[in-house]
């Protein structure tokens, strides 16, 4: 562990141990959203974060990787670049803290898969020699939707972590393309994790397009009821959230006032997470997007950031390759974060926020490679069983921008629409008219 980030894990440990009810309110049956105040906290004479969670204590929510939450109650709109990367610095190695058993990290102290290393497009002599400084291969993968072979080692019990194993490696066999098995967090607020029913599949119908959402599980919701929606596990099972159900809401959903950005279109939902935040790994990314492409998807929504890994790089220029578009949010990390990845890939369609004034958000994160914004605060989603709530992050952008993508065909002609608006919004805003305002549907 980074010494220097010490201090930073016990101001979280100091705030984690209160009690639930006072680390987030109000409780919305397991999704929690709201712009109440937390009791206070105990003075913790760290620099930027305890100072920062006793003056903003809804901070907290943007240090802890929970599944308790959907969307941002907008603290992060109130935060400066450096607070906002020291938080998500202390999220990252709170998750890594929270799941010992299942995450490591590379180098740059982002979560991988605890022992396990991969192999992009591997020749036989480069696997024969991975074998012989006694890797064991877990598993082979090949992609054929993408073309692309992925195999899978466990790293030997000599070397003391992964980041020992892939230096060794890397100096054993430098022709090898060798990478960490990266977990990519989502874009927005927290996946939250529910109890009740995934959406239903629907009857396959003729349809608009197809647009595939790479998230959590979909939970039911009337909105979603007559969608033409298919889910898929690459994690353990489908497990409803309150994220992918807000994503998957705003490009199909239904009901009333409430009107999902691209309702004909067929949705496909591939779940990379099982309810789990440690997992979402490159590999289920890589799988996900193999899955869209074999079924046809002219769209891939990815709202979702992460380092920049080799075999997620690979497998989105597969399905570029193949004509596929892919849509990547920007995440809300600020300005100083890392350059996010994927929507730092070139041939991604990056994806910022805006709220109703058409003002880029504050908290969203920076890259060389943004293409447009969308809605992404002072708008609705679906809430998990019923009823909607109010979002914020760019993960809810990247949907809309994605529907809009498909009824325009491609980015050219999506860029005809886009309209001014202010801060980095790249080639400007579309979708607009898109957002459906809070109060219009009762959204808490």
């Amino acid at each position: 562990m980074s010494t220097h980030r010490l201090p930073l894990i016990a101001a979280c440990a100091a705030l984690l141990s209160l009690p639930a009810s006072a680390q987030l309110v109000p409780d919305l049956g397991g999704v929690t959203h709201g712009t109440g105040l937390l009791p206070p906290l105990p003075r913790i004479d760290v620099p930027v974060v305890g100072d920062l969670l006793e003056r903003e204590p809804q901070a907290a929510e943007l240090a802890t990787p929970t599944l308790s939450r959907v969307g941002q109650s907008g603290i992060s709109a109130r935060l400066g670049r450096r607070d906002l990367e020291r938080l998500r610095e202390a999220r990252l190695e709170k998750l890594i803290d929270d799941y010992p058993a299942e995450l490591d990290r590379d180098r740059d102290d982002y979560p991988v898969r605890r022992g396990e290393l991969l192999l992009v497009d591997p020749d036989a002599a480069g696997v024969a020699t991975a074998r012989a400084a006694g890797f064991s291969q877990v598993e082979e993968t090949r992609l054929d939707a993408l073309g692309v072979r992925l195999v899978t080692l466990a790293i030997p019990a000599q070397d003391e972590d992964v980041r020992d194993a892939i230096k060794r490696l890397r100096k054993a066999a430098p022709d090898l393309v060798i990478d960490y098995n990266h977990v990519f967090e989502p874009a927005g607020g927290g996946l939250a994790p529910m109890t009740g029913a995934a959406a239903a599949t629907g009857q396959p119908r003729a349809a608009s397009g197809t647009i595939a959402i790479i998230d959590g599980g979909v939970a039911s919701h009337p909105s979603l009821s007559a969608a033409n929606l298919r889910q898929r596990a690459f994690a353990s099972q489908v497990v409803p959230t309150g994220h992918g159900t807000a994503v998957a809401s705003l490009v199909v959903g239904n009901e009333g006032a409430f009107r999902g950005a691209s309702r004909g279109t067929r949705l496909l939902v591939a779940d990379i997470y099982g309810g789990s935040p440690a997992a979402g790994s490159a590999s289920a990314i890589a799988n996900a997007i193999a899955w869209a492409v074999a079924e046809k998807a002219d769209v891939i929504n990815i709202s979702l950031v992460g380092p920049r890994n080799a075999l997620v790089e690979r497998a989105i220029a597969g399905a570029r390759r193949r004509g596929v578009e892919v849509v990547a949010a920007v995440g809300n990390d600020g300005p100083a974060a890392p350059d996010p990845y994927p929507a730092s890939y070139a041939g991604v369609v990056a994806i910022t926020g805006v709220d109703e004034h058409g003002r880029a958000l504050r908290e969203a994160g920076r890259t060389d490679n943004l293409a447009f914004a969308a809605p992404g605060a002072d708008l609705a989603a679906a809430r998990p069983g019923g009823g909607y709530i109010e979002v914020r992050g760019t993960s809810f952008a990247a949907p809309l921008a994605s529907a809009r993508l498909l009824a325009r065909g491609n980015v050219i002609s999506l860029g005809r629409e886009a309209v001014k608006g202010k801060g980095r919004v790249g080639r400007g805003i579309v979708c607009m008219p898109c957002r459906i305002d809070p109060d219009q549907v009762g959204a808490k």
